[in-house]
């Protein structure tokens, strides 16, 4: 049997501008850059969980952090990821992202309780909100 996974640490997302991908999501979706680079800039997201943002085709290659090997990777096409909100947090997201502009593709109601809202970044990445009740094994299920 294999050790018991704790968490999903981080998720990269790929884009074409870093300074537009700070616009919108630390402008936009408030989150604090902890490490700002050439090639990627880490965003906390809450305690123990980051958004790596990397620069599309800078990452293809290896790269060498205190002399050691990290394997390049990509992605082709968009992505997707969730962010967890409060369920209070749902409209006044909605309200904001109407407010700048960004439009919200889908709003769905889960079968455990849970809603989401569906949008794209500048890079067409789908980004969702989501509240708990999406997934059986979320520990804020009621």
């Amino acid at each position: 049997m294999a050790p018991k996974i704790k968490a999903i640490l981080e998720t990269p997302v790929y884009v074409d501008d870093l300074d537009q991908a700070y616009a919108f999501y630390h402008g936009l979706l408030g989150l604090s850059r902890m490490i700002e680079g050439d090639r990627i800039h880490a965003y906390d997201v809450a305690p123990g969980q980051v958004l790596i943002v990397c620069l599309r085709g800078a990452c293809d290659a290896d790269a060498e952090i205190n002399g050691q090997r990290v394997p390049g990777h990509h992605s082709i096409g968009p992505t997707h990821f969730a962010f967890r909100i409060d369920g209070p947090d749902l409209e006044p997201w909605s309200e904001r992202l109407v407010k700048a502009g960004v439009a919200i593709e889908s709003r769905v109601n889960w079968p455990l309780g849970g809603t989401s809202i569906y949008f794209r970044d500048p890079f067409d990445n789908v980004v969702e909100l989501a509240t708990a009740g999406i997934w059986p094994n979320d520990p804020l299920n009621s």
